[in-house]
């Protein structure tokens, strides 16, 4: 649902951005308190694994395509705050290095593609999370129902930017139709990537997962000055979370990007993604101006001079991923680090008085 420059126009792009912007400033403020050092590394892998699987158009519906969003898995993987931050981190690199997504229609997919989809998914899964019984199938399938319902509500979100700003006179009674119902469709698939991934994740390291962090309160035990889980009777005593390795789950994940955006993204489907279909078809896709970033040699997710196909869209995807994953731990790396050097600073002042 990348929306190009040239769909709406310049002073609701505007507005947006500043939305987008505030939004950004709040969640950078939100995250300190959900990064750790255990997280803020993953947070950058999250990223990454969403601007692989962002690659992997699937086919929802006669000549129509769609691909994750991501802010309910992000939301739901490292936090609401954190979340928005992943997706923002996606899009800017979609946007300056692949021509995905205008520029000036930044603050539009921030707001719609990273705000919206977070707040809604997130809500509605700890809304489910309340009424549902403290187990694992549970967090899957919550996770199932908010990120399916993000997906229709991100495409309102533009309908309704749409109808303030848009540049095209069309009927947005049909607009709206068409984005809502081709997006629901689109939803499913993003409900069963959330679940599967959240699913994965939990099976191993629930304790990584910031939505199911509370879905069980072990007993603890102090040992050497550290809480740590107290054991099953006749087992030795385990690390406590806190001080268990990521490095497996982070290789993994990793993994598991580069392999599908350097490889798997060969197989996505070529039909336009929904908003590009329902463009087509009322009338305002000729509205669509060239990409700032069309001379990337990156641009449409392709290496420039490389003519294998194959080859140009797995180099490009691995070098997506790199990049995104490098901006992404950077940037939430110096977020923990500013926590903690607030929380040293608090810790020594002197007292008042």
């Amino acid at each position: 649902m990348h929306v190009p420059d040239g769909f709406i126009n310049a002073p609701v792009s505007v507005a947006a951005g500043v939305a987008a912007a505030a939004a950004v400033a709040v969640s950078l403020r939100g995250a300190r308190r959900e990064l750790d050092e255990r997280t803020a590394p993953l947070a950058g892998l999250v990223a990454a694994f969403i601007f692989a699987v962002q690659m992997l158009n699937f086919p929802v519906a006669a000549g129509t395509s769609g691909h994750l969003l991501g802010g309910a898995l992000a939301a739901i993987l490292v936090g609401p705050f954190t979340g928005v931050l992943c997706v923002s981190v996606v899009l800017l690199m979609q946007g300056l290095l692949f021509a995905d997504g205008g520029l000036s229609a930044l603050g539009v997919n921030i707001t719609v593609m990273g705000v919206v989809t977070v707040v809604i998914a997130y809500a509605l899964f700890r809304g489910l999370l309340a009424v549902l019984p403290p187990t694992r199938r549970s967090v899957t399938g919550a996770a199932f129902v908010a990120a399916l319902v993000s997906v229709p509500a991100s495409a309102a979100a533009f309908t309704a930017l749409f109808a303030v700003g848009g540049t095209t006179d069309v009927a947005l009674g049909k607009v709206f139709t068409a984005m809502v119902g081709v997006h629901t469709l689109i939803g499913i698939g993003e409900g069963l990537i959330t679940a599967a991934t959240v699913g994965a994740v939990i099976a191993v390291r629930p304790d990584l997962v910031h939505g199911a962090r509370e879905l069980t309160t072990p007993l603890k035990l102090r040992v050497d000055g550290q809480l740590v889980d107290a054991p099953a009777t006749g087992a030795a005593p385990a690390a406590a979370p806190a001080t268990r390795s990521t490095k497996k789950v982070w290789a993994v994940g990793l993994g598991a990007a580069l392999v599908l955006a350097g490889f798997v993204s060969y197989y996505a489907s070529a039909s336009p993604d929904g908003l590009e279909k329902v463009a087509a078809d009322q009338g305002f896709d000729a509205k669509a101006e060239d990409h700032a970033a069309a001379d990337s040699p990156l641009a449409d997710y392709g290496v420039k001079d490389v003519d294998d196909a194959r080859l140009s869209g797995g180099l490009a995807g691995i070098i997506g991923v790199g990049a995104t994953v490098a901006v992404g731990t950077g940037v939430f790396w110096t977020v923990r680090r500013r926590r903690a050097a607030e929380l040293t600073a608090t810790s020594t002042a002197p007292p008042a008085g």
